[in-house]
């Protein structure tokens, strides 16, 4: 997707923060980090950065031998509500932000996020508060399964 630039918009000028939002998904099927490269390519950027969050086998000192992801029917709208205000606080050029429902395995990819600015510092700083406000704020709810047998649920209200 490209970032058309609006007529009475000097070159290089950020967008409004709702057009900026390049790509926003809960879904329940393997993630492709390069469709969010894709998606926050601009040719006004000079930085992305991009964050990939994967199923480790362990947390917390035990051992973790599969989880499941679940969200509530309101997710995708507040992952984009979580875009926008990203893109409101930041100077970037492009957000996307894609995370992964069902059950996983070890090393498989839960959530991607990324974004695109004029500068490698605002690309860092919208990143980090992407996926850190994604964490506290999006209804997606990690059910772990540990080695000796324990459950967890991580992220229920």
């Amino acid at each position: 997707m490209t970032d058309s630039q609006p007529q009475d918009q000097p070159v290089g000028a950020t967008p409004d923060p709702s057009s900026r939002v390049r790509l926003v998904d809960v879904r329940d099927t393997p993630l492709d980090v390069a469709e969010v490269l894709a998606a926050i390519a601009d040719e006004h950027a000079g930085g992305e950065t991009l964050f990939v969050g994967r199923v480790r086998d362990h947390d917390g000192g035990r051992g973790v031998l599969s989880l499941d992801y679940s969200a509530h029917p309101t997710a995708l709208a507040r992952l984009r509500d979580v875009c926008e205000q990203v893109a409101a606080r930041h100077e970037v050029r492009a957000v996307a932000a894609v995370h992964r429902v069902g059950a996983l395995a070890i090393g498989d990819v839960a959530v991607v996020v990324a974004t695109s600015a004029a500068h490698r510092g605002q690309a860092f700083d919208a990143s980090r508060d992407l996926i850190d406000t994604l964490k506290a704020e999006v209804p997606i709810w990690k059910h772990q399964r540990f080695a000796d047998g324990e459950e967890e649920w991580v992220g229920t209200p």
